[in-house]
């Protein structure tokens, strides 16, 4: 296996429908997506645990999902001869009392999370004597990635606390297992997010102040350690070979409304722009990100990704029918509605007996007609989205449009089960000329809708997130059927 990383980031914070949730995955369903994973190149894979919302003591669900990520991590190391990283949140805890009334499966991140004082030692070794209960059975991994926030931070505190934070789980990690790398993950900044948490107001994180960071944490050396981006940094401080590169959101954005993304060179200049250590993409909706992923991957190769390497690909995931599901992806990001349907009717079309798994059949979770439906259902959205702009734009009658766009979101919704932030620019900019007053309320984005100040206001607009595509698929269905009202109360459903 090459030195350096190809990795994909599986994260998990989503309570959503199987296989589209990967919170919802079973170890052969881990074989076969991260097996095909293998197949096109990638060589890690980075899993968020979502350890930081498990209360004590750990409920049975909690036990046992538990147990599958240690198995699906043994799997991947000994059997896929693949690298394993998990990611963790600095200072994350949960309130155990109200955690503990859902299980993993349906848990929401932002209804049960507090955020530890990294200057309270007593809180701070709490945290982490409960993070090295749940680590134990997971210790098979290669290293141990926490970030700088979103979320973590606190109000008030400082670079020294974040490092302090860093070197608590270095002695963890060493106690579990020596040799297990600790990576910081360069994100927003741990100041700029705990600035964040104090004002409610997001900005980046200043470059001396990453600078800082990296002086303090080099001058600890908690071997083995690395670094995630910040390359430029990094190399002013000698450091530069330490670096990962997370070229985050290239393939698919988060949180988002589960589409396929195609198209455009995002996602194959990012990977195609490694650092030292290698390379990491990420996604949500795994099973809906496939053109995506593999542009990722012939990126971080060096390798082409024309229109015939994805018919290729394609070929590989539905053997028949590879320029059928080619064109569906082309036509999900156009203009026009008439293409999007018929790729949607010549994908209907194919008989269910005619549809069998290819050499990539993994990454089609075991049902090529549930991916093939699902890329129907995906058509018929934008389709009807492209009606609804139309008609909204050019002050024609929006009635029929509205109604049919209004049915396929929420037929698409009901399929896939993601409930949490959706932002679609252009309809939402369309939808504005609805003059609805419960549409206008539910499309604006929660962080604008919070109350309260400083960290009461982010954490409010946390929890609304969790619910936003549920909100903003009633208040269209509101609007439709002329019972109109003004947004729900506080807390969104």
């Amino acid at each position: 296996m090459s030195d350096k990383m190809i990795g994909m980031y599986v994260h998990q914070h989503w309570p959503y429908n199987y296989p589209y949730a990967a919170r919802t995955w079973q170890v052969d369903d881990w074989r076969g997506y991260a097996g095909c994973l293998r197949k096109i190149g990638y060589n890690a894979v980075l899993i968020w645990p979502l350890l930081e919302m498990m209360p004590d003591p750990l409920p049975p669900s909690d036990k046992c999902y538990l147990e599958n990520m240690s198995r699906v991590i043994a799997m991947l190391k000994h059997e896929l001869d693949m690298k394993v990283f998990i990611a963790l949140c600095p200072n994350v805890w949960a309130v155990s009392e109200v955690a503990a009334r859902s299980s993993i499966w349906d848990r929401n991140f932002f209804y049960s999370d507090i955020r530890i004082n990294p200057g309270d030692r007593n809180a701070l070794d709490t945290m982490i004597r409960w993070r090295e209960k749940l680590l134990e059975p997971l210790k098979l991994v290669d290293g141990v990635t926490i970030i700088d926030s979103d979320p973590g931070g606190y109000a008030g505190s400082t670079n020294q606390e974040y490092v302090n934070l860093l070197l608590e789980h270095r002695r963890m990690l060493d106690r579990i297992r020596p040799g297990i790398e600790l990576v910081y993950w360069m994100h927003a900044g741990w100041q700029a997010y705990s600035r964040f948490y104090e004002t409610g107001s997001f900005e980046f994180g200043l470059e001396d102040e990453f600078i800082d960071t990296l002086q303090r944490l080099s001058q600890a050396d908690p071997k083995p350690w690395a670094i995630a981006n910040g390359f430029a940094f990094a190399e002013k401080l000698g450091l530069g070979d330490r670096v990962y590169g997370y070229n985050y959101g290239a393939i698919e954005g988060e949180p988002s409304f589960p589409m396929t993304n195609f198209g455009g060179d995002l996602a194959y200049n990012a990977g195609a722009m490694a650092m030292p250590r290698g390379v990491l993409g990420n996604a949500q909706t795994h099973c809906a990100q496939l053109p995506n992923t593999f542009a990722f991957v012939r990126g971080a190769l060096g390798k082409p990704v024309s229109n015939d390497d994805y018919l290729e690909f394609a070929e590989g995931l539905a053997p028949g029918h590879g320029a059928k599901i080619v064109r569906g992806w082309q036509t999900l990001t156009g203009t026009d509605a008439k293409p999007a349907r018929a790729a949607r009717e010549e994908l209907n079309n194919i008989p269910c007996g005619a549809l069998k798994e290819g050499d990539l059949g993994g990454l089609l979770f075991g049902s090529p007609a549930r991916f093939v439906n699902d890329l129907c259902m995906m058509l018929d959205m934008c389709g009807s989205c492209i009606d609804l702009c139309n008609a909204l734009n050019n002050g024609a009658g929006h009635r029929a449009a509205l109604r049919e766009f209004v049915t396929a979101a929420d037929m698409w919704q009901a399929k896939h089960g993601y409930r949490n932030r959706w932002n679609w620019p252009d309809l939402f900019e369309a939808l504005k000329k609805l003059n609805s007053p419960g549409v206008n309320h539910a499309i604006t984005m929660p962080l604008d809708q919070a109350i309260g100040t400083s960290f009461a206001k982010v954490k409010e607009a946390y929890y609304m997130e969790e619910n936003h595509t549920l909100q903003v698929l009633q208040s269209l269905k509101r609007a439709l059927i002329g019972k109109e009202r003004l947004g729900p109360q506080r807390g969104w459903l």
